[in-house]
């Protein structure tokens, strides 16, 4: 009878942890045959688990939603991550979200063994959370677009631009990442065939969405290609410098910007910023010659710049 219950456990917490099994998977992770696996599947059906099972070669299980939540089956470290996220949570950045994180925790709290307890109250204690004023996203959101990555179905949404126009997208979407405050969605944009980063806080879902799409490998880091891409949204302007330095010594400098080989002795300077005679000044501050490709309004600042630094040292 315990090795029964410690088997219900374990298909439990595999039927939690992926969304579909097929009967032989479970089998094998269990090391029991397919006919104990069907019976398991009817006992965590009798304790109100909605196991849906499809036949055919490529059927399999999946545990559904129910009328009410089941019991969920946490290890130690997930138990921790999980009331980490409800402090945080509870500090604000979903809306509406901030009561029930707090009832949540209290519960998760309530049935955590000691040492957990002891884990999760030293997180909370020493770890301060400054509010950011970043406008906050629905969860239900936030779940359709993380559902959709998981499941590797097409999102159809319209999203609202910084001029407020509103288009309609039809994308692939693969991670959501959250920088100071707002959440951003990494996908395929697939009438632009090319990677796009989107603010969530713009995006109103469709539904229903999109087909099932077979995943990419993403040809870069997520948490870097956000950065870049909202550190050169942010700015006013945008320019292009090409560095008589080879991309290896530039990239070793703390400048905050993306340097693209050229050849072997030159690279191109990626670089943003609301002010042209900043930019200027910061570029000469590199202490390499330089080029300026674009824009053209840079080109005159600099030229400028040159020569009042001419005039400052004509009579020495």
């Amino acid at each position: 009878m315990l090795e029964t219950s410690a088997r219900l456990l374990k298909l439990l917490s595999l039927l939690q942890a992926h969304k579909d099994w097929s009967g032989p998977e479970l089998a094998d992770r269990l090391g029991v045959s397919t006919r104990t696996v069907r019976n398991d599947v009817e006992r965590l059906r009798s304790l109100g688990y909605p196991v849906h099972a499809t036949p055919g070669v490529a059927g399999g299980y999946r545990l559904g939603a129910g009328a009410a939540l089941p019991p969920l089956l946490l290890d130690d470290e997930e138990a921790v991550a999980v009331a980490v996220g409800l402090g945080r949570a509870a500090g604000g950045g979903v809306a509406g979200i901030e009561e029930s994180s707090v009832r949540a925790l209290a519960k998760l709290e309530q049935v955590l063994p000691v040492k957990l307890r002891r884990r999760v109250s030293a997180l909370n204690a020493y770890t301060v959370q400054i509010p950011g004023a970043a406008p906050s996203v629905p969860p239900e959101v936030l779940t359709t677009i993380a559902n959709a990555a998981r499941d590797h179905e097409r999102l159809r949404f319209d999203y609202t631009g910084h001029d407020g126009s509103v288009t309609t997208r039809d994308a692939e979407p693969y991670r959501l990442v959250h920088r100071r405050g707002r959440w951003y969605l990494v996908a395929w944009d697939v009438e632009r065939r090319d990677w796009r980063t989107f603010r969530v806080d713009r995006i109103s879902p469709r539904t229903p969405g999109g087909p099932r799409f077979a995943p990419r490998e993403l040809p870069f880091d997520v948490a870097e290609h956000v950065e870049r891409g909202v550190n050169t949204a942010m700015w006013r302007y945008r320019a292009r410098v090409l560095l008589h330095a080879p991309a290896e010594r530039m990239s070793g400098l703390p400048t905050g910007m993306d340097f693209e080989p050229v050849d072997e002795h030159t690279c191109v300077a990626h670089v943003g910023g609301d002010d042209l005679n900043g930019i200027a000044v910061w570029i000469g501050a590199l202490g390499v010659d330089f080029e300026v490709l674009d824009p053209p309004e840079l080109a005159e600042v600099v030229r400028g710049l040159s020569e009042r630094y001419r005039r400052a040292v004509s009579d020495r």
